[in-house]
Formats: C-alpha cells, sequence, structure tokens
C-alpha cells in the first residue's frame, strides 16, 4: 500500500531514519561504520532550513526517473547507532536535477562526513529501478551486516535460495507472512562494484530483502525506514534460529512445509516458499 498524502516532511522523515538506524545497531548488524540508509521522496521537500550548504555533485549513474526529486543519504562512515541523536551530522539531501546525470547535494555546517556512503550506488541504483518500473512516490532502502545471516552465507550450501530461504524461513510462523517473497541470496561481489550495484538492482526486483553473501543484506520498503528494518530484523532472527540448530547438531525441526502452508493459507499469503 503506498503512501498517502499529508506526505511526511523532512523532520519526520529524519527520525524515522534514526529510529532505522538505531534498530539495526540494536540487533548488532551495525558495527562501527557499517550500513547505510536512503529514502527515495517524490514530493517537495524543504531542505535548506536544516541543510543550508549546498555543492553540485556528478550521480555515479543515470538517474532520469528522479529528476526533480530528492535522496535523503547517509554519509560515508556514519554510525547508524547515532543518526537519532543528530541527524544533520550523519545526513545529505541530494535533489537531483534534470536529466538524471547531476544533482544538488545539501549539507549541513555540522556534517562529520566527506563524501556519501560508498553504496550509494546501489542505493541510488534501486530507486531508479523501481521508480522507473513502479512508479512509486517514496522508497527506503537499507543496507546492514546482520551477524548470523551474514555467517550462513559463509557456508557454500547456503548460497542457494531455494536451500537459504527452507531452512531460514521454517522457525517462526510469522516469517512466511513478513517475508513472503523470501530472501534473495547473491554471490559474493566486491562491495561497491558494478557488479554488486547490478545484481543487487535485480535482485530486488524479485525481493524485499537480498543477502550480499560474505557481507551483509539490502532490503527495500514501500511505507518507511522501519518496515525495511523489520524485514532485516525478521531475516536475521530465522538466521538466528538456523545457526543455533547448526551449533546444537540439527536436532530441532523447525516448521514442517505443511505447518508453513497452513500459515500463509489462514494469512492468505501467496509464497512460492509455503
Amino acid at each position: 500500500m503506498p503512501l498517502s498524502e499529508p506526505y511526511p516532511e523532512l523532520d519526520e522523515l529524519l527520525r524515522s531514519m534514526g529510529a532505522g538506524g538505531q534498530r539495526i545497531s540494536e540487533i548488532d548488524a551495525s558495527e562501527a561504520g557499517a550500513g547505510n540508509i536512503s529514502v527515495y521522496v517524490g514530493w517537495d521537500l524543504e531542505l535548506r532550513r536544516r541543510f543550508p550548504v549546498t555543492s553540485e555533485i556528478t550521480l555515479p549513474l543515470p538517474a532520469p526517473a528522479l529528476a526533480g526529486k530528492t535522496l535523503l543519504v547517509t554519509g560515508s562512515g556514519r554510525r547508524l547507532r547515532q543518526i537519532h541523536e543528530d541527524p544533520e551530522t550523519a545526513i545529505a539531501g541530494v535533489k537531483v536535477h534534470d536529466g538524471g546525470i547531476t544533482a544538488t547535494m545539501f549539507t549541513s555546517p555540522r556534517r562529520l562526513f566527506e563524501k556519501l556512503t560508498s553504496e550509494f550506488n546501489s542505493h541510488l541504483a534501486v530507486h531508479q529501478d523501481q521508480v522507473a518500473r513502479r512508479g512509486i512516490d517514496f522508497q527506503a532502502v537499507v543496507h546492514a551486516q546482520p551477524m548470523h545471516l551474514t555467517f550462513l552465507s559463509h557456508i557454500p550450501a547456503y548460497r542457494d535460495n531455494q536451500t537459504f530461504n527452507s531452512r531460514v524461513l521454517r522457525w517462526e510462523p510469522e516469517s512466511i507472512v513478513a517475508l513472503a517473497e523470501g530472501i534473495g541470496v547473491l554471490p559474493f561481489l566486491v562491495p561497491g562494484s558494478a557488479g554488486m550495484m547490478q545484481a543487487n538492482v535485480e535482485g530486488l526486483r524479485e525481493f524485499q530483502i537480498v543477502l550480499w553473501s560474505k557481507h551483509g543484506v539490502m532490503a527495500r520498503s514501500d511505507l518507511s525506514v522501519t518496515r525495511a528494518t523489520d524485514r532485516i530484523e525478521y531475516a536475521e532472527t530465522g538466521a538466528k534460529y538456523e545457526y543455533m540448530n547448526i551449533v546444537a547438531g540439527g536436532i530441532a525441526e523447525g516448521l514442517a512445509r505443511e505447518e508453513i502452508r497452513q500459515v500463509a493459507s489462514d494469512f492468505q499469503i501467496d509464497s512460492r516458499w509455503a
């Protein structure tokens, strides 16, 4: 369900980024400066009151579908757990110019970063792809590094969509409801690379959360930053159960496929994993 008017203003969006960053930290998915958040906003935002310093930037890839629109993006090296304390030190507004090649970056005089997150190309590419394909007015994208999800991706047998989803979605009845599309598993690719960006874009067309093997995850939501972080939390909880079962010698059975199917049926969830 898309957002409807009255649309959130800048202060509310910054609070949501702070809340999302804090929760990602609470589940141990963002050590030090790891992880990043971006928000696409398809309506007018007043940026200058909180971000009066401007500079012109060239975007890492063409984003014509975002022309005239705004992105809120975390800065490189900023700790997600501290965004809620003072978002102006950690976030920039990016207003995309006509043609989608360049943009104006709005920041605070108190900003504590030199450039946008190193994963900005993946964030921008996902926003460009989703807006161009679906015409959405809002999207939140969150990258985090949850330990148990990342650990499982270091095991070769789990770097397969069928295996990974059948094992991770079997531990809680809520999983098939919250993650009906499942979790897409991507191969290891160099962080920030063009290959990582392209695989991520393609993965997030099919799924709303993807696992970057040996690195972390990226999740998207058309509703809020916290909804994207919820997807990460559900996936990480399933991965933690799976890790516990591995350590225990595989003694737990989890939900049977028929039990998952019953949950999906009762909640009217259409999922290939049920």
